[in-house]
C-alpha cells in the first residue's frame, strides 16, 4: 500500500468520525474506490489506537464500520444463528 493511499484512507476515516450521525453511508459512497481490504485494515488499526488511548466510543464506532464494510465486501464470514 502506498503512502498516498494510506493518507486517503486516513482522510476518509477522519470524515467518518466528523460527519453527522447517520451520514456515514453517504461519506463512504462518495469514495467507493477507497473501500477495500486495505481500508478496512486501516480502520481497525485506528480503532486499536483509539482503544489504547481510552477512546472506547471511537473504537467501537470504527469497529462497527469495519465489520459492516467487511460483510459488504464478502470478507466477513456470516455465521448462521442457531435456533
Amino acid at each position: 500500500m502506498t503512502e498516498q493511499r494510506q493518507d486517503l484512507y486516513f482522510n476518509l476515516i477522519d470524515q467518518l468520525l466528523r460527519c453527522p450521525n447517520g451520514q456515514e453511508p453517504e461519506v463512504l459512497e462518495a469514495q467507493p474506490e477507497l473501500i477495500d481490504a486495505g481500508f478496512i485494515q486501516t480502520v481497525l488499526q485506528v480503532a486499536t489506537g483509539f482503544a489504547h488511548q481510552g477512546n472506547q466510543d471511537g473504537a467501537q464506532f470504527l469497529i462497527h464500520i469495519a465489520r459492516e464494510l467487511s460483510k459488504q465486501l464478502g470478507l466477513y464470514p456470516e455465521i448462521p444463528k442457531k435456533e
